[in-house]
């Protein structure tokens, strides 16, 4: 029977909090990468399915340092408003101090951390990560793959130029920055996208000519009609038939890689 626990690992400045689910004798590792949202319980019952495929699933809060700040109840209230700026407004400076004027203490850290700072904060959860990778090594993991989600796709991506990873499944997330970091990718690339995402498709044809230059191993999948973060069962576009192809294709992806 699969196990689950919370637990602590040592990060370059600090302590993260992650959740933990795993198989009797594992053989390969997935760090799960969350959404913007945080380590949310749907990102726990992700962990506990790897853990029943056989898999041990670590899940890091990579918001340990400001989660009483990081709500999921704080970011929806700041995000709909950022969400809710026209694309050609976006990079307008006064929309962002409007926003700020209307928030509280708490809504003014958010935007600061995932909006204004999105680099400096990126580039803090990819180190945080590094480690996870580490903590599973240090368990006696030798195949280790990362798996995100949005914002946690990206972070998953950027984490495979990082650390030689086994394997990378890129659910919706942005490319590694910058593209020809691509290069540094060890493992094969599963790549899960929405037909109706036009900012991280934007980024595809990049994606596509970075990987034949530097010969990787991509599986790409779009679902036409599946909209932005269809995988997560608690959200609004969730899709069931995409989300059911898309597990699939996830399994496949780790039983080659265990291979």
């Amino acid at each position: 029977m699969p196990s689950e626990r919370e637990l602590f690992y040592e990060s370059y400045d600090g302590k993260i909090r992650a959740f933990l689910a795993s198989a009797e004798s594992p053989k390969l590792g997935v760090i799960v990468v969350h959404e913007i949202w945080g380590l949310n319980d749907n990102i726990k019952d992700i962990a506990r399915r790897l853990a029943n495929e056989g898999y041990i699933a670590l899940a890091p809060q990579l918001y340990t340092r400001n989660e009483n700040v990081l709500t999921p109840e704080n970011i929806q209230n700041v995000m709909t408003k950022v969400w809710s700026i026209p694309p050609e407004k976006r990079t307008d400076p006064n929309v962002y101090k409007e926003i700020m004027a209307s928030l509280d203490e708490n809504g003014k850290k958010v935007i600061d951390l995932l909006v204004i700072n999105r680099q400096k904060m990126e580039e803090q959860m990819v180190k945080d990560l590094i480690k996870a990778y580490d903590y599973l090594n240090s368990q006696g993991i030798r195949k280790v793959v990362s798996m995100g989600f949005c914002m946690g796709g990206g972070l998953a991506f950027q984490l495979a130029t990082e650390v030689p990873l086994d394997g990378t499944i890129v659910f919706y997330g942005r490319n590694p920055q910058p593209i020809e970091s691509i290069q540094k990718i060890k493992g094969p690339i599963l790549g899960l996208y929405a037909g109706e995402d036009p900012p991280i498709n934007a980024g595809l044809p990049d994606l596509i000519s970075a990987v034949i230059k530097y010969k990787k191993d991509l599986e790409l999948k779009i679902y036409p009609g599946a909209y932005h973060a269809f995988f997560n069962d608690r959200g609004r576009t969730y899709n069931k038939e995409a989300s059911e192809d898309a597990w699939e294709r996830v399994r496949n992806f780790l039983r080659r890689i265990l291979k």
